[in-house]
This record gives structure tokens, C-alpha cells and sequence, in this order.
């Protein structure tokens, strides 16, 4: 069964995943974000096993990827002294 036909992925998975589709993610920080309700991918459990789901990980990875931007994010604008 190839990544594509998986339905779970279990968390060190996961983080490969992320890191070859987005460039982000270790098994390690998806642990941490599973404590803070919210902050990570929504997940699965079977006993002790955490699973998360493909399309869980596109929706939260595209959510944590700004817009397209362009030039400094500086405050002040472009001629305007600092």
C-alpha cells in the first residue's frame, strides 16, 4: 500500500509527510501540538496509537501557511523615516 492509499498515518508519519508535501513538521512538535487543544492536526486514537488522517494534515498545514507576500514586513513604509 503506497502513501497515497494509507487512510491513517501514525505520528512519525505524519511528520513525513508534512515535511516532504509542505517542508514543516516533526513527530515531535505534532506530540507537542497534540496537547494544546487546537493548535495541531485533528488526530485519531486506537489504544495508545495516535492517528491522523491525510486531509487532516493538508487542511492544517495550508492553515498555518501565510498568503503570498512581497517586498519587507517592515512597519513603517517605503520613504517614511524610521
Amino acid at each position: 500500500m503506497n502513501d497515497h492509499e494509507k487512510r491513517f498515518y501514525r505520528r512519525d508519519e505524519a511528520a513525513h509527510y508534512l515535511r516532504a508535501k509542505y517542508g514543516f513538521a516533526t513527530a515531535r512538535s505534532l506530540a507537542k501540538l497534540a496537547t494544546i487543544a487546537g493548535a495541531g492536526p485533528e488526530f485519531r486514537k486506537a489504544g495508545t496509537a495516535v492517528l491522523y488522517e491525510r486531509d487532516a494534515l493538508d487542511r492544517w498545514a495550508e492553515s498555518r501557511i501565510s498568503e503570498r507576500t512581497f517586498g519587507c514586513t517592515a512597519a513603517h513604509k517605503v520613504g517614511e523615516a524610521a
